[in-house]
């Protein structure tokens, strides 16, 4: 078997096909280039889709926090900070910036991402929703 394809190999060697045209390149070339294009944008989707990600567990994760807060302050979220909110258990993620406002009966986060520039999002207790974020 393996004989009769070495004679095989060798016979179209010897006459003269020693490699592939250039059409054959310029199809295969033409193919990666389409495959590319198709995979690019849907990359690109994907890290949006993180940074969004980790923006709605950042807010999830400091709701938490503040009710912990809450809990430990008889009801209230006077004077809540990130700081506070950090020693109640909030841990931030990289490239997402947090503020926090609030009163003795609600506060509001107001969140954005560091590699999403203009999108912001708000999330407001006395709604329990968040608001904002990135345009479809």
């Amino acid at each position: 078997m393996i004989a009769t394809i070495n004679s095989a190999i060798a016979k179209k060697r010897e006459e003269g096909e020693k490699g592939f045209t250039l059409i054959e390149l310029l199809v295969v070339i033409l193919i990666i280039g389409v495959l590319a294009a198709i995979a690019i944008p849907v990359f690109l989707n994907q890290r949006q889709g993180a940074w969004e990600a980790q923006v709605e567990s950042d807010i999830a994760n400091a709701t938490i926090a503040a009710e912990s807060y809450s809990v430990k302050n008889n009801g209230s979220y006077a004077l809540l900070t990130v700081p506070l909110l950090a020693s109640n258990g909030y841990n931030a993620t990289p490239d997402v910036n947090l503020t926090v406002s609030s009163t003795a009966t609600a506060y509001t986060f107001t969140v954005t991402h560091a590699l999403m520039t203009g999108v912001t999002w708000t999330y407001s207790s006395t709604t329990g929703r968040v608001t904002g974020g990135p345009t479809p």
